[in-house]
């Protein structure tokens, strides 16, 4: 059963998850490439996302198809299931408990797999918009599923696309992990965003978005709903946010017509990112307000996107500052201007 372990030093929580089964022969450099080029080699061909082997994944929680067509079977556009290799498990109970001076607690909460399309190799850059609101529709279904779970305080919905970027296959997917705490960088986000408002009385996001759309030298795209910007302080190069114009806590609240908007920005701002940078590897998170919480106020729900382009190194890991070389502006400015739409 994995679990969660908390740094006694600085409060951070670190899931420990043996039933993944990495020993540590797994971690060396020629043990990884081996193992990238097997997969390679043999994915296609048994890739169990792929229309016609839904039997090679457990049971489907959500699925969009053709009225009529039986589940866990063909004729789907956007799927998701359990992951055959959860992080945590909804099984059990909630356990906490002291080990010396350490704490810890059992692993329980979720992990899903968003198939994001049937098509194996796409791009999300290159979908239609219609195609990337399903998947956004698919992330809304699941977090307000999720959330009747009383045990569970967060929902987190990422993607890695990429070897580099840690994506265990080819075949577009996304996930989701439900957990029984919120993830110390959206609490540092949840407490900052206070303070801006208690001090101003103004969501802080709020106030990013009308800066940048008011200055321009950041922003890369704009429709009705959100706006897409390379931040101000971006950690990486072509660091790129998504953010609701209106204010909204929580995602999976919003109003209906957000999510086609988000389609619209998450395929604009993918497409230009792909041109630019020769479809690099990238992973995005959705930052989301936590279940009960009473910031509603203060938070505002986003989704930044982060290419692989440069390593962490070990003065970001000792220090927790971050070296990035390429001024957003000028990110923003190349995204902006030297790539096409995409629509």
């Amino acid at each position: 059963m994995p679990e969660l372990r908390k740094d006694p030093v600085v409060g951070r929580w670190v899931i420990v998850s043996a039933e993944r089964a990495f020993g540590p022969r797994a971690f060396g450099a020629a043990a990884q490439q081996a193992e990238r080029q097997a997969r390679s080699q043999q994915e296609e061909a048994l890739c169990p996302f792929c229309p016609g082997r839904e039997a090679g994944t457990p049971p489907e929680v959500l699925a969009y198809r053709a009225h009529g067509l039986p589940p866990n079977g063909p004729g789907w556009t956007v799927r998701v299931v359990p992951n055959k290799l959860p992080v945590l498990r909804v099984e059990g109970s909630l356990e906490r408990e002291g080990v010396g001076l350490y704490d810890r607690m059992s692993g329980l909460g979720a992990h899903e797999v968003v198939i994001e399309s049937s098509q194996h190799r796409v791009r999300l850059g290159d979908l239609a918009v219609g195609e990337l609101e399903q998947i956004v529709w698919a992330w809304r279904d699941r977090i307000h599923d999720l959330r009747r779970d009383f045990r569970l305080k967060y929902v987190l919905v990422f993607k890695n696309d990429g070897v580099v970027a840690g994506a265990p296959s080819t075949h577009p997917h996304s996930q989701l992990i439900a957990l029984p705490i919120v993830p110390r960088r959206v609490a540092e986000e949840l407490e900052g965003a206070k303070r801006y408002f208690a001090f101003r009385e103004r969501c802080v996001f709020c106030d990013m978005v009308r800066q940048e759309l008011r200055e321009g030298g950041r922003l890369i795209y704009e429709n009705g709903g959100c706006v897409v910007f390379a931040p101000y302080a971006a950690r990486f190069p072509f660091e790129t946010w998504i953010v609701p114009k209106q204010h909204q806590a929580s995602f999976q609240d919003s109003p209906r017509q957000i999510f086609r908007q988000l389609g619209e920005a998450l395929k604009v701002a993918l497409f230009k990112l792909d041109r630019a940078l020769q479809q690099p590897a990238y992973s995005f998170t959705l930052h989301n307000a936590p279940f009960q919480d009473d910031r509603s106020e203060s938070y505002h729900w986003h989704l930044e996107i982060m290419p692989a382009l440069a390593a962490v190194t070990g003065f970001e890991l000792g220090s927790g500052f971050y070296i990035n070389p390429t001024p957003p502006e000028e990110s923003a400015r190349y995204l902006r201007e030297e790539t096409p739409l995409g629509l």
